[in-house]
């Protein structure tokens, strides 16, 4: 008797278990497909070395087939040159560089009754920096020297002084935007 109760409890707990994988499975399948739960941004942790979280940003945009440490050796290279070339903090340069690149405006292409518009539309904080790294690293990569720790310092320092291949594309930028002002209206 003793075991048939065993087993009794054995087949309603297995029963219960499987109902439940099944309810928890349905539970998941629903949160990944809901329309209405937009995921948050992840932002990376700030960096060992300066404790910056605009410099975590830059060596994840270095950062080429999973070698980190070789992106985190050309930023404290080009941290270095910037340090000896300017005799100030690294960082605030570095920081005044990416003010100085961000744009305020940009503009989109956008398609109305058969014709694409260019509509300028304000730009965010959080992708007015990434426009700005991604513009310092590019034209970085395409200056000549040595080794890439001397072009980026030397394309910091000339964004941080307001010349350079990054100030002329941001200003470009704002020109298409100010040239294409009249199609405002049609923003999203």
């Amino acid at each position: 008797m003793k075991s048939d109760n065993v087993i009794f409890n054995r087949e309603i707990l297995w029963n219960y278990i499987i109902h439940l994988t099944q309810f928890s499975i349905l539970k998941i399948i629903f949160n990944i497909m809901s329309r209405r739960n937009i995921s948050k941004k992840r932002f990376p942790e700030a960096d060992s070395t300066y404790n910056s979280y605009l410099v975590s940003l830059l060596i994840n945009r270095i950062l080429k087939s999973g070698k980190r440490n070789l992106a985190q050796n050309i930023v404290n290279g080009a941290f270095d040159i910037i340090k000896a070339k300017t005799n100030e903090d690294p960082v605030v340069v570095f920081e005044r560089a990416i003010r100085n690149a961000s744009p305020a405006v940009e503009v989109k292409a956008r398609r109305i009754g058969g014709s694409t518009y260019q509509v300028p539309i304000e730009v965010s904080g959080y992708r007015a920096t990434n426009l700005s790294l991604r513009w310092i690293i590019t034209y970085s990569r395409q200056r000549v020297g040595r080794s890439m720790s001397i072009k980026l310092a030397s394309e910091i320092i000339d964004t941080a002084n307001d010349i350079g291949n990054t100030i002329k594309k941001k200003e470009e930028t704002h020109r298409m935007a100010d040239a294409n002002k009249a199609f405002a209206h049609f923003r999203y």
